[in-house]
C-alpha cells in the first residue's frame, strides 16, 4: 500500500508559478513511477508528467514540456511539481498517482484544486 497527499495548490494569476508537493508513504514505494495528472472540468484525465522514483527518469506532456517540472526528494519521501508561466488553461484538480504496472491499477491522491485566472 502506499499513501499520497497532495499539497500546495491554489489561486494564481495567468503567468505566475505554483509548486505542487505529494507526500508518500508506506511500503516499497521505491520502486514505483510516480506522476502526475489533470483532470479539467469536462476533460479526461490527462497525463502531466512522471518520474521514476528509483532512478529519476522522467516523462513529460509533450504540451506542458518546458513550463512544468517534475522532481522528487528522495529523503523526504516527497514528489513536486513546478508549473511556471501558468495560463487560464492549466485550471484543473491536480493528482498525483504512483504504479508499478498501469496508472489505472496505481494509487492516487485525493488532487488539490489549481485555478489560473486571466
Amino acid at each position: 500500500q502506499v499513501q499520497l497527499v497532495e499539497s500546495g495548490g491554489g489561486l494564481v494569476q495567468a503567468g505566475g508559478s505554483l509548486k505542487l508537493s505529494c507526500a508518500a508513504s508506506g511500503r516499497g514505494f521505491v520502486t514505483y513511477v510516480m506522476g502526475w495528472f489533470r483532470r479539467s472540468p469536462g476533460k479526461e484525465r490527462e497525463f502531466v508528467a512522471s518520474i521514476r522514483w528509483a532512478g529519476g527518469t522522467t516523462a513529460y506532456a509533450n504540451s506542458l514540456k518546458g513550463r512544468f517540472t517534475i522532481a522528487r526528494d528522495y529523503a523526504k519521501s516527497t514528489l513536486y511539481l513546478q508549473m511556471n508561466n501558468l495560463s487560464p488553461e492549466d485550471t484543473a484538480v491536480y493528482y498525483c498517482g504512483a504504479t508499478t504496472t498501469t496508472w489505472a491499477n496505481g494509487y492516487w491522491g485525493q488532487g488539490t484544486q489549481v485555478t489560473v485566472s486571466s
